[in-house]
């Protein structure tokens, strides 16, 4: 086999093997976290705020992880593969604790609790396998295809969450012969949600380790890779803080209704849906990211990196707009369609741009950083914002529909300021490495 056969074929392996793990992934996040609010809202009866505190605590963990412990492993060792492997195992033993924890106490309220708790401690390996991950493909991929292999992964994995919304709102009531949280309070749910963690961990046996002197798997580092990898370079240039704090409010805003949207979709006076199709609204979603994947390379070949992402912010407004006025289902189905777009443009072109500006030997702190502003929008503006918000609005005597249309508008106003960053940086000069003028 000549060379360049030999290195095609590495680059497939390689591919196979990191989709393999990208399709497990979001498969067990939405066959889990699609229903768990609901079932900490409707069969345990927290509050709203209550509900949104097992991602506000489990990504305040992650973040804490990521940033002090495991970025500095990283980067010290090099070490990618590794952690995600440990990190998943590890995850997958205690999810399965977490349940048999949560069916001890007789209080629906402290088993809820428990649940929090528990979900929080799995973040601290979880976050192994995040921070691992986001530093991998960068060491793998050269820059100039690191759009279109975002754009491919989420693809992949938005039919692995397809599927995961499908068979997690089938469980959800025991495929209807059983009651509204079944799924949770009987395990199951939970033992596949562990069982498919095990299992993601086999495909990254099959990749190379990673780290900065790693050989990429396809094309060659550009110099402007290798020149980003001094360790002269922190990193922390005026652009590369302005991105963090437009992905800030750009997370905060689509993610600060992620959880309470299943909720009020359920709503008795909202449109009072059953889990079966509340996975098919989910599934919209999925559906137009796995489109919008397949179209990101043309596109990121045609457009800047920092047009698609201010792109993304205009959908996402929109699609946030139309969930405060809708009164029809039909009209929801087209908002998570938009959402879809915006979350799947966003995400790549997101990060293509910062995969930039991070050198080469930073990667694993500052990626911490940029991952940082996903993992906590996923709780924390719904533990402060949008959950408080429909608790006081509610308790004023408000309905509850109403209470959580305005967490929609507020959340499309968080989002309208990231895009006012967006736009700011693009002005005073997009693309340049960091530290130069």
């Amino acid at each position: 086999m000549l060379p360049d056969d030999r290195e095609m074929n590495t680059a497939r392996k390689t591919f196979l093997n990191v989709s393999s793990f990208q399709v497990l992934v979001m498969f067990r996040r939405g066959l889990f976290y699609s229903y768990l609010s609901i079932y900490l809202r409707f069969f345990l009866g927290l509050s709203v705020t209550e509900t949104t505190l097992f991602a506000t605590f489990s990504m305040i963990v992650n973040v804490v992880f990521q940033s002090f412990v495991w970025g500095r492993v990283s980067d010290k060792l090099q070490l990618r593969r590794t952690l995600i492997i440990i990190g998943e195992i590890l995850a997958a033993i205690i999810t399965f604790l977490v349940w048999v924890i949560h069916t001890i106490p007789d209080s629906t309220r402290v088993a809820g609790w428990a649940i929090i708790v528990g979900m929080s401690v799995v973040e601290i390996f979880w976050s192994m396998s995040n921070l691992g991950w986001t530093a991998l493909l960068s060491d793998l991929y050269p820059e100039k295809e690191r759009a279109g292999l975002q754009g491919k992964l989420q693809s992949v994995g938005a039919i692995g969450r397809i599927v995961g919304v499908w068979i997690g709102g089938v469980l959800y009531d025991g495929l209807s012969q059983h009651y509204d949280g079944w799924g949770f309070d009987q395990g199951s749910l939970f033992f596949i949600a562990s069982g498919v963690m095990l299992i993601s961990s086999i495909p990254m046996f099959f990749v190379p380790e990673g780290g900065v002197a790693s050989k990429p798997v396809t094309g060659d580092a550009s110099l402007k890779d290798l020149k980003r990898s001094s360790d002269n370079n922190s990193g922390m240039s005026k652009q590369f803080l302005l991105f963090l704090l437009a992905m800030l409010f750009y997370n905060f805003g689509l993610n600060s209704v992620t959880l309470l949207k299943s909720q009020y979709l359920t709503l008795a006076d909202g449109f009072n849906v059953s889990s079966h199709t509340l996975s098919y609204i989910l599934n919209m979603g999925s559906v137009a990211m796995f489109a919008i994947g397949l179209a990101v390379k043309r596109l990121s070949d045609r457009f800047t990196d920092e047009s698609l992402l201010i792109t993304s912010t205009l959908l996402a407004i929109v699609h946030l707009f139309i969930f405060v006025f809708a009164e029809r289902l039909l009209t929801i189905y087209a908002s998570e369609a938009i959402g879809g777009i915006a979350r799947g443009l966003g995400m790549a072109s997101a990060y293509a741009y910062v995969s930039r500006l991070i050198p080469a030997s930073k990667r694993g702190r500052l990626f911490a950083w940029f991952n940082a502003t996903m993992f906590l929008s996923w709780g924390l503006p719904g533990t402060i914002i949008t959950g408080p918000l429909a608790d006081y609005l509610i308790a004023s005597g408000h309905t509850q529909a109403f209470s959580y249309q305005m967490t929609f508008l507020t959340a499309s106003a968080m989002v309208l300021v990231s895009t006012a960053v967006l736009l700011y940086l693009a002005k005073i000069g997009r693309g340049e490495l960091p530290g130069e003028e």
